[in-house]
């Protein structure tokens, strides 16, 4: 099973949803969505409708980003804008000066 697979299963299991009830969130039938989450390659569009409704969002991120993402995402890196990512979903205000994700997505290179 790919990391996209386990993530929607996952994702769709913390929302308290089955199988079945995709089909009244995205309208598609329990069968073809069992398949996405076992081993089916869904399409690009078939994922963002699927992401839609549970409640998620498809980001491309730089491969040169990605480990800075996935730490701030953990709580282990601060960012600027302001904002701290602490534990579990709790977020703290940081000084004025920062500026956002200025370490993380941009490049210097400009």
């Amino acid at each position: 099973m790919s990391k996209i697979h386990k993530q929607l299963k996952a994702r769709r299991k913390a929302l308290d949803l089955k199988q079945e009830d995709m089909e009244l969130r995205v309208g598609m039938p329990r069968q073809q969505y069992q398949r996405l989450e076992s081993k089916g390659n869904p399409r690009l569009d078939t994922l963002e409708l699927v992401a839609k409704g549970l409640k998620m969002e498809l980001m491309l991120i730089p491969q040169e980003k990605l480990r800075e993402v996935e730490d701030f995402l953990a709580g282990r890196k601060k960012i600027g804008g302001g904002f701290t990512l602490i534990g579990q979903g709790t977020v703290t205000k940081a000084s004025p000066e920062d500026d956002p994700w200025v370490d993380l997505l941009e490049d210097s290179d400009d």
